[in-house]
């Protein structure tokens, strides 16, 4: 059985450009990777409403799982959590084991500046211990505010924190090994190859060929010419049109033969229609 995935970021600062959101593409690449099927990445301002209705969208989808990064932190803007208890129609409240998590991770902040342990709970502190009402705290292994575990209507859905490398290690430690679960023997294999001297709408019916041939294979061609032309880099020698094959199966090594065996149909159609295809090393 596939299992579906979505992505909820949250934050201004993405909506504007004012911060790149690489948070959805390593999210993105590791959940693929690992087997599952992102259905959908979604970003949205710092607004109780706007979470807590696209929270409520994603469920009526019913994807296995659901993770939002962003908006967990001790600042008026961080509402992500509240957005949470609106959809769910559950209540805020001070979790215990959440508020002794961040105490405990001030406490290390101080002693590792050798500053005062005996650290007052002040209400910005206090906030990141507010949970929606029946939730998880996670523990974060790097930063301060607890991610968040909902169990809700048959499907889990995780809160992260926004700063990348907290988000990174609170994922590979809690939701990599519950993914592997839910996935089973299922694996995502990848491969590339390149076309020349052909434009890419002659290219989209031999793709379309192939990929009747070949259902268990998706094939994505990205022209890559013209952006790197924009940023000024000599392309003369260079193919111009990557395609991109992927496949998610039981057996990695059958998963790999059916890639190869895909891309050497693509490109002996190419070739026969006077493009040049370059496999990847």
């Amino acid at each position: 059985m596939t299992v579906e995935l979505e992505v909820i970021c949250v934050g201004n600062e993405l909506l504007i450009g004012k911060t790149m959101n690489t948070n959805a593409n390593w999210l993105g690449k590791q959940a693929t990777n690992l087997g599952t099927n992102v259905k959908r990445i979604t970003v949205v301002q710092d607004s109780v409403n706007e979470i807590a209705t696209t929270i409520c969208e994603a469920l009526l989808r019913k994807p296995q799982f659901i993770i939002t990064t962003g908006g967990l932190g001790p600042t008026f803007d961080d509402k992500t959590l509240e957005g949470i208890a609106k959809a769910l129609n559950r209540k805020l409240e001070i979790n215990q084991k959440a508020l002794a998590m961040v105490k405990e991770k001030c406490e290390e902040y101080a002693k590792k500046r050798q500053l005062s342990t005996t650290i007052e709970m002040t209400a910005p502190r206090v906030k990141m211990a507010k949970l929606p009402e029946k939730t998880e705290p996670i523990k974060n292994p790097i930063g301060t505010a607890p991610g968040v575990r909902v169990d809700v209507q048959g499907l889990v859905l995780f809160a992260l924190p926004g700063v990348p490398l907290e988000m990174e290690a609170i994922f590979i430690e809690t939701i990599t090994p519950l993914l592997k679960q839910a996935v089973g023997d299922e694996v995502f294999c990848e491969r590339s190859m390149f076309v020349d001297k052909m434009i890419e709408s002659n290219l989209s019916p031999l793709i379309d060929k192939v990929m009747s041939d070949n259902k268990s294979v998706y094939i994505k061609s990205h022209v890559c010419g013209e952006f790197l032309k924009s940023h000024s880099i000599r392309v003369e020698n260079k193919p111009h049109i990557e395609i991109h094959l992927t496949i998610t199966a039981e057996e990695k090594e059958k998963s790999a033969e059916k890639l190869l065996k895909t891309m050497k149909e693509l490109a002996s159609l190419v070739e026969a229609n006077g493009g040049l295809a370059i496999f990847e090393e």
